[in-house]
């Protein structure tokens, strides 16, 4: 593989970016993708692969290069520099490429590669927090599968076609998929794609939606012909699957406390033709007051840690901070204790998270079920889905039923 100065470039300065200004990895991967429009598949692909990979690995290969955040120039070339003998690419002759010392990085790899916290490159509180909620035989299974590269996995939009029209339609466009036992709307990229520019994803034919996130709007148990609230709907991934099983009848309503994601939710709701959903902004407690007991289902997608979803959101391994986790706890409980509140009696709740910690799972669901507002709801069942075991995204799901 030979290195190319204006793709190479562009990865550095995302890499500054995403370290020394705080900017998300993905929007660092976007901003460099639009520096060249004549780029083509292979070269946008190299960008992109590279960048998450540094970001992915950074713990590890600025131990290596023996580099520091905030990274000045220098520094990132020396990242870059591991990441290319750790991978077996010959470094070109650049000013900028100094004397790599080959040995030196290969065995400081190898010694590290024995640490677990060096060998996943995460944080030392993160380790020590994983090793304490999962034990470490779990938790070093899971990090490990979590550092691995996600698959792109669609899912079918059930109100416009059937999978597997949508399998041929997708080949036509030089698309290929292949289903996934178990997941009855799910099809899996062979090799990634830009699936959005598809004539399929713009006929609302399918969404991007990781194979476990899926499994989430099936354990709500929904019908047709309900009235569901989707209690922290965001840009809607799950809402418009539960349009799906509910065939269009019925209501679902989409709440968040955020404008900007309803007003996604809106676009795509109207490219999948989903005619059910009623979209409302949580500005003060009156809207959900007015929900109280109106509800066959409610969903809590809460917010959490996303600890669940490090293979596509590496970089919060540096952004996330163990302040962040004990606060979004008390957000957790909060949001348990005042939407179930829009549950009507013999009606279901589903809490989930995308987090792999059980005291972010679990153990706020049976918090929960020991307070006042728990009392009139009793347990039904719950899913603990590992990216070990699943091959897709860690996710917890349980549902409650009320009384």
């Amino acid at each position: 593989m030979r290195l190319h100065r204006n793709l190479t470039f562009a990865v550095i300065d995302s890499i500054r970016d995403i370290f020394n200004e705080g900017v998300y990895a993905d929007k660092g991967v976007e901003k460099a993708l639009q520096r060249d429009k004549r780029w083509g598949a292979r070269d946008r692909k190299f960008v992109a692969e590279t960048i998450y990979d540094i970001v992915r690995w950074n713990r590890l290969y600025a131990e290596i290069a023996e580099v520091k955040v905030p990274y000045d120039r220098d520094n990132i070339w020396r990242l870059f520099s591991v990441w290319c003998v750790l991978r077996g690419i010959a470094l070109p002759d650049w000013n900028q490429i100094g004397d790599v010392p080959l040995r030196r990085i290969k065995g400081k790899f190898d010694e590290l590669s024995k640490i677990r916290k060096f060998r996943e490159s995460i944080p030392d509180w993160m380790d020590d927090l994983g090793v304490q909620e999962l034990g470490e035989e779990l938790w070093t299974k899971e990090i490990a599968a979590l550092n691995q590269q996600a698959s792109v996995v669609l899912r079918t939009n059930t109100l416009n076609i059937s999978k597997e029209m949508l399998q041929r339609k997708l080949k036509a466009e030089d698309i290929e998929t292949e289903t996934i036992p178990n997941y009855p709307d799910a099809l899996k990229l062979l090799e990634r794609a830009n699936v959005f520019t598809t004539l399929a994803f713009h006929e609302g034919l399918f969404e991007v939606q990781d194979a476990s996130s899926q499994m989430v709007a099936a354990f709500l148990d929904v019908e047709p012909g309900m009235k569901v609230v989707d209690a922290c709907a965001g840009a809607g991934g799950k809402t418009l699957h539960l349009a799906s099983l509910m065939q269009n009848k019925g209501q679902i309503v989409a709440m968040d406390i955020y404008e900007s994601k309803l007003k996604k939710l809106k676009i795509r709701a109207k490219r999948n033709k989903a005619h059910n959903i009623d979209l409302r902004l949580i500005e003060s407690t009156k809207v959900i007051k007015k929900l109280h007991e109106k509800a066959d289902r409610v969903l809590i997608d809460a917010p959490c840690s996303g600890l669940g979803v490090l293979r596509r959101n590496p970089d919060s391994k540096w952004k996330l901070e163990p302040g962040f986790i004990d606060n979004i706890k008390k957000v957790q409980q909060e949001v348990l204790q005042n939407y179930s509140k829009m549950v009507k009696p013999g009606g279901k709740m589903v809490y989930a998270t995308c987090s792999i910690l059980p005291s972010e799972n679990r153990q706020q669901v049976d918090i929960f079920l020991t307070s006042e507002a728990g009392k009139s709801f009793s347990f039904v069942k719950d899913n603990n889905v590992f990216a070990h075991q699943s091959g897709f995204d860690g996710f917890y799901m349980a549902l409650l039923e009320k009384k």
